[in-house]
């Protein structure tokens, strides 16, 4: 009996977890809340690849396995509630415009896939991404979890149907009256409700629920239960290594670090901010999770991984600790034998929980300092930028640019350092070179 008490203290200590301050069932619950929130990237990641000609089930597996490595890292070496997948965004970077545009292989983004990881943890282990984060103006850092509150509540809606594209006004108001639309306000209303009622795990009930809801609506289709994971092999250490010294790799390997970089600090900022009680120390280990994540994913056959902002849902959810993600980690591994049942959740439950995370996220606009102009503009920038141009590297960029210029004109040197000015000119760099 006391070899298995030691056993589940060593355990606890592992993942962080604190049983007089922590309760298992809600860090476990939190976990399996942030895996269906984002285990849509398990069906979206392999079909956006396939587009450059690698292997869709191959990167199927490849996705699984690399979230799986990220998010067990978070676990383990940061101790936090973070869950790691393939970035959205980078996967379009990659897909898009390294092979479709620029006309390289999937083999050459792989490579660059690889050469920005490495990179990336070189950062990390010297602190330089430690000191981005710190020169980070205060006001930008909050304008940015309000920002990617409400690209989440935006994505949720999209996904959902309830608002749909528009040629004239851009956006425009779905079908709310029937199929996938309807099935998300319904799916929205019950989550409400259970929130308001203050349930533990009111995003998972409210999944599952809709979920069930959706079958004689004939919007949940049951595609079976188990089958075999497809192979690596197409897709395992496939690297191009002829032009790794050309312009073009440079710029890839730029831009794939801009994006990686700001959209990762800037939902870690994110979601520390939501957890609560996270140290610099932890900080520091989170970012170093996702940079390893993103080698072994190169080497697994992805794109970038970082940490989703999904990890909100189970935040939400009261996870505290690191077994949050060793519940989402596990059942990522898992995934690999259950992908056809996970994915009959359709679009409209996960999108009307998306919706609800983004709003507990706006919150933070109340910490804006509204007195000061020079505070309140970049912010309000930065929170605007990212919804608006569909990018959180973007929505920083520019909030920082805003900041720098607009106290540089006004207050001199008082607010702004030298830091902040390089910074500024090299993340401006990024808009040159695209």
């Amino acid at each position: 009996m006391a070899k298995v008490n030691k056993f589940k203290d060593f355990c606890c200590r592992a993942v962080g977890f604190d049983p007089t301050q922590h309760r298992v069932t809600t860090e476990i619950i939190a976990g399996i809340t942030t895996f269906i929130s984002l285990a849509y990237i398990l069906a979206v990641n392999p079909q956006m690849l396939s587009l450059t000609g690698m292997d869709q089930g191959a990167t199927f597996s490849a996705t699984a396995i690399a979230a799986a490595i990220g998010t067990l890292l978070c676990a383990f070496l940061a101790r936090l509630p973070f869950a790691q997948a393939p970035a959205m965004g980078a996967n379009a970077f990659f897909a898009y415009t390294v092979c479709l545009t620029m006309g390289y292989s999937w083999q050459f983004a792989l490579t660059g896939v690889l050469i920005e990881g490495i990179i990336f943890i070189i950062f990390s282990v010297t602190g330089v991404r430690e000191w981005i984060i710190n020169i980070i103006p205060e006001c930008v850092k909050i304008g940015i979890g309000v920002g990617i509150g409400c690209l989440i509540a935006f994505l949720g809606l999209k996904s959902a149907g309830v608002i749909v594209a528009n040629p004239g006004t851009y956006i425009a108001l779905g079908d709310i009256t029937s199929g996938s639309a309807l099935l998300a306000m319904i799916g929205l209303i019950i989550m409400s409700a259970l929130i308001v009622r203050k349930v533990k795990g009111a995003l998972l009930i409210g999944i599952l629920i809709t979920t069930v809801i959706g079958i004689p609506m004939g919007i949940t289709h049951l595609k079976g239960i188990v089958s075999a994971p497809p192979s690596l092999a197409p897709v395992f250490c496939h690297f191009e290594w002829k032009n790794i010294l050309s312009l073009d790799m440079l710029i890839v390997v730029i831009t794939l670090l801009s994006m990686d970089m700001f959209d990762t600090i800037g939902t870690i900022l994110s979601l520390s901010r939501k957890a609560g009680n996270v140290d610099q120390k932890g900080l520091n280990r989170a970012l170093l999770c996702d940079s390893i994540a993103t080698v072994c994913g190169s080497i697994v056959g992805t794109s970038t991984v970082g940490t989703y902002v999904e990890s909100s849902s189970g935040i939400q959810s009261g996870g505290r600790t690191g077994l949050t993600s060793l519940t989402t980690g596990l059942l990522l591994l898992i995934s690999l034998f259950l992908a056809p049942l996970f994915l009959s959740i359709p679009a409209a439950a996960i999108g009307a929980a998306l919706f609800l995370v983004g709003v507990s996220m706006v919150e933070g606009i109340k910490q804006l300092y509204f007195h000061d102009p020079a505070e309140y503009i970049p912010g309000l920038v930065t929170m605007l930028a990212i919804p608006f141009t569909f990018s959180i590297a973007n929505g920083i960029i520019l909030g920082m640019i805003s900041f720098t210029l607009v106290n540089l004109f006004t207050t001199g040197f008082k607010k702004v350092s030298w830091g902040l000015i390089i910074l500024t000119l090299v993340l401006s760099l990024k808009f040159v070179l695209q």
